[in-house]
């Protein structure tokens, strides 16, 4: 069994038993490539390429396994940069659920925005890490003109992502958004156009005067001569006019959408 050189401890043996130990990160990080690399299987990696999710150094582990390391481990800033930088799928996956929100800074998200390499490792970042620090915002502006794919995706899976855990955002950022959205819905790259549908949808699903600013939006698009922007169009058009959607909405008081 690999070792886990912290102070008593094995790579079979609980962060519980060792919890009030100084934190070893380069130990943390042995445990958790080898706790990885015993759960990895071919089935899994299989899987994950059926979905889309390449990249060159890969296990083939699940996420419900992922997030049971991820509860173990506990968050740590120094654990999450250190995982990032082994290149493993699996632990840059662990490395946003680790990571703290507060200390990440503009320069450590460009560093790992650069190097994605596919979607599932671009999303969880801005779902689980990203989208709780305060630098959210300005990134979803400055990475929407960006030309690199998963960079671009990145500003619309966050922009996405804001929807649902920045509850205190006015109205009016999200009417931003939908500009932004408007502007770059043309990208017909398969990663680029998904991402800019989920925020168009994820926007219209918040409020009910941002839902009538959307469809709008979704009208628009899906009148376009390009066939990227009819897809996020029309596709955000089903969704948004549907009734599950109008359900929520009738939930909601109306906020002012500007």
């Amino acid at each position: 069994m690999a070792q886990a050189k912290r102070k008593g401890r094995t790579a079979g043996t609980s962060r519980k038993a060792v919890a009030r130990e100084p934190r070893d990160t380069a130990a943390e990080v042995a445990y958790a490539l080898a706790w990885l690399k015993r759960r990895g299987t071919k089935a899994n990696r299989d899987g994950m390429a059926r979905y889309g999710i390449v990249a060159k150094k890969v296990y083939g582990v699940s996420m419900t396994s992922m997030q049971s390391l991820a509860k173990e481990l506990g968050k740590s800033h120094a654990l999450s940069q250190a995982l990032w930088k082994t290149g493993w799928y699996e632990a840059r996956m662990l490395a946003s659920i680790v990571g703290e929100p507060d200390r990440v800074t503009p320069a450590g998200m460009e560093r790992w925005a650069k190097s994605f390499d596919n979607w599932a490792v671009c999303d969880t970042a801005t779902f689980v890490l990203w989208d709780r620090s305060p630098h959210a915002w300005p990134k979803v502006r400055e990475w929407s003109r960006r030309e690199e794919e998963f960079v671009k995706r990145a500003a619309f899976a966050m922009l996405a992502s804001l929807t649902v855990h920045d509850k205190k955002a006015p109205d009016e950022r999200y009417l931003e958004g939908l500009d932004l959205i408007e502007r770059e819905a043309a990208d017909g790259r398969n990663f680029v156009k998904k991402a800019v549908n989920w925020a168009l949808r994820s926007i219209g699903k918040r409020s009910p005067g941002l839902n009538r600013k959307a469809v709008a939006l979704a009208k628009r698009l899906a009148a376009r001569p390009d066939s990227a922007s009819r897809w996020v169009g029309k596709d955000a058009l089903r969704e948004l006019t549907g009734p599950s959607v109008k359900r929520r909405l009738a939930k909601h008081k109306a906020r002012p959408a500007g």
